[in-house]
């Protein structure tokens, strides 16, 4: 197979890194791919990655608008090697994921060569770019605008309606396509797992706190501080909860797309006075994001009621609870999925009293809050592996292909 995708080089995601780089690199399937350099780079070059070979483009690193055109057009001419890679080469199925422009080009090639075409789409893309420009103003409102209208005519009239499968991130964004015309029989919903090797030492009660002052109540949110999220719902959530522990506090791993996101937060904590019971820790590595998790009495996870987020699969989500950590979070397609599946703790409306409510509960009552992370723990260990993700994608991928189910 041969994945065009706008992850870049080297992949960290783990639905790239783990799902294709190494569980179904493990099963024998060769996958080569077209992307872009994280990192600096002038000039394409080719690597050996998760067990077969990438094509890196090459990029550009500044932040102006000239800077970021130049970063798509390069990103586009190096999705046109897929022509010569599908002519000379040997694959059965061209993937293309969270592409547009080069979505076509693959559409053609497939055309061309006879292959078959999998479209996969992790997130509602075009209604995101239509969303920042009701935000902007000037030039970039309009690029935004005209990005997103152009995009949403690509992905809904043309890719999706000619691929021969897609991959959907969510059941509800299974459920939203097939109101655009795309046909629920050819889409399969695979959600956010975790990589179980990451958390071995997850629910160890005898450890000592690594980061997190012994005997603190500590609220913990891990992820991104988009301004689309909304996080300043957390910070009242966390005055609501200092009526009744007045001890609690709300430690804030991430960081956002823009300095105004951590802006925001900042002046809703300064506004409710809550300057010492709000920790921003800020972008940290993966190994000491999850320190923070494991130190966590309760964490969290608030997804605004926006039909943009409505069709995520939430990572972090899944994440705590394979740490072992009771979660609270809001009434969200997946998120109430999950929690009622696994009862792995609460899942409330958008409202800052009932989320408040909730943490108290789980701090009040930690025996409690045990067993439903020892209940989250075991689901995803059932249901949310990159092991068990990577069962259903193989067997999707291999009827694509027309070739004999794996043993």
């Amino acid at each position: 197979m041969l994945v065009v995708s706008s992850d870049t080089y080297p992949p960290f995601r783990v639905d790239v890194s783990v799902l294709f780089g190494r569980e179904l690199a493990a099963r024998g399937h060769r996958v080569d791919w077209l992307l872009q350099s994280e990192a600096r780079c002038d000039k394409a070059t080719k690597v050996a990655w998760g067990g077969g070979s990438v094509w890196v483009g090459a990029t550009s690193l500044g932040t102006s608008l000239p800077s970021r055109i130049r970063k798509h057009v390069l990103g586009i001419l190096h999705d046109l090697k897929l022509f010569s890679l599908l002519r000379n080469g040997d694959y059965q199925i061209i993937e293309v994921k969270d592409k547009f422009v080069s979505g076509v080009f693959a559409v053609i090639a497939a055309r061309l060569f006879r292959k078959r075409f999998v479209y996969w789409l992790s997130y509602p893309i075009p209604e995101d770019y239509l969303h920042r420009a009701d935000a902007r103003a000037g030039l970039y409102r309009a690029l935004y605008r005209v990005r997103g209208t152009a995009f949403k005519v690509l992905l809904y009239r043309l890719l999706l309606r000619t691929a021969d499968h897609v991959f959907v991130q969510s059941e509800q964004m299974r459920r939203d396509l097939a109101a655009e015309g795309v046909p629920e029989s050819k889409m399969t919903p695979v959600p956010m797992g975790v990589d179980l090797a990451d958390f071995d030492a997850a629910g160890d009660e005898m450890r000592v706190r690594i980061r997190v002052p012994p005997g603190e109540r500590c609220i913990l949110y891990l992820g991104t501080l988009a301004r689309v999220r909304r996080l300043d719902f957390l910070i009242r959530v966390l005055a609501k909860v200092r009526e009744s522990v007045p001890d609690a506090k709300l430690y804030i791993v991430g960081s956002g797309n823009e300095p105004a996101d951590e802006k925001a937060l900042l002046d809703e904590t300064e506004r409710l006075g809550l300057q010492s019971a709000v920790v921003m820790v800020g972008q940290v590595p993966r190994s000491q994001a999850l320190e923070y998790v494991r130190d966590a009495d309760v964490c969290v996870s608030p997804f605004y009621p926006t039909p943009i987020l409505n069709s995520t699969s939430p990572t972090k989500l899944v994440e705590y609870m394979a740490m072992g950590k009771a979660v609270v979070a809001n009434d969200h397609p997946e998120q109430r999925l999950v929690i009622e599946q696994s009862g792995a703790g609460y899942c409330v409306g958008w409202e800052e009293g009932e989320f408040a409510r909730a943490i108290v509960a789980l701090l009040s009552s930690p025996a409690q809050a045990r067993e439903m992370g020892e209940r989250g723990r075991r689901y995803v260990t059932e249901h949310r592996s990159y092991a068990r993700i990577a069962d259903l994608v193989e067997r999707e991928l291999l009827a694509i292909a027309g070739l004999p189910q794996a043993r």
